[in-house]
């Protein structure tokens, strides 16, 4: 995998600019994978209330439309951003809806996937909502499943602020 750090990698923010992940150097990041009609939407509010809280000591939020389960996420940039601003008040950085598994998969993805693999090893990203978590060095600390709310990765988030 080309990269050795989430800080080699660019994609295009929900407006349609490019934007290179190096701009995050020396933050923490949580990367994760939404969807505007799923179970786990309501997590928005989660992460944008971890967003809020520790933001201003170095999180970032990152999220990544994406629309490969079950067309969870249908609509264009433009619906996708209107949804979560009004819906859970977002104002984390989102992006251009990807895909995070199969050959089309975002670069980002394919390097997330292999530095922390899921349940069993697997690479495959299983649902929406699942959440990567970057140290301050780029490098990938750990894979949190779908079902991990936002909240319960807050002490994993302030351990890596502190550091």
């Amino acid at each position: 995998m080309s990269g050795h750090s989430v800080y080699d990698f660019t994609a295009r923010d929900i407006n349609g600019n490019e934007k290179k992940m190096s701009d995050y150097q020396g933050q923490v990041l949580l990367i994760v994978n939404t969807a505007s009609k799923c179970g786990f939407t309501p997590q928005f509010e989660g992460l944008q209330s971890l967003y809020d809280e520790l933001g201003p000591r170095g999180l970032e939020v990152l999220g990544f439309p994406c629309n490969q389960f079950l067309n969870q996420d249908p609509g264009d940039d433009a619906a996708i951003s209107q949804f979560c601003s009004l819906n859970y008040g977002v104002n984390f950085p989102m992006f251009s809806k990807v895909d995070v598994n199969g050959e089309g998969a975002h670069p980002l993805f394919q390097f997330l996937k292999t530095e922390a693999k899921g349940l069993l090893g697997s690479e495959q990203v299983k649902w929406n909502f699942t959440k990567f978590l970057i140290g301050r060095d780029g490098k990938v600390v750990r894979r949190y499943p779908p079902t991990t709310k936002p909240e319960d990765i807050r002490a994993d988030i302030e351990k890596l602020l502190q550091s």
